[in-house]
């Protein structure tokens, strides 16, 4: 299962760096994940680090 940043993202960059996959990138308006590249982080870390370092709660979901 992949994740989504939503509308709420305020571009502050703090997730795109600590993608060990490099699946996340600046979109038009916020920054996206690609879902065909997103691997949760498993195999990397035990929790999804874009998560974890977003300063904004649930700006960052998983997609079901």
């Amino acid at each position: 299962m992949a994740h989504s940043i939503n509308e709420e993202c305020i571009n502050c960059a703090a997730c795109e760096p600590e993608c060990p996959v490099e699946a996340i990138s600046q979109g038009d308006e916020y920054y996206v994940i690609d879902p065909n590249k997103c691997v949760d982080c498993e195999g990397h870390f035990d929790e999804p680090q874009c998560v974890s370092v977003c300063p904004i709660d649930d700006c960052i979901t998983k997609i079901s």
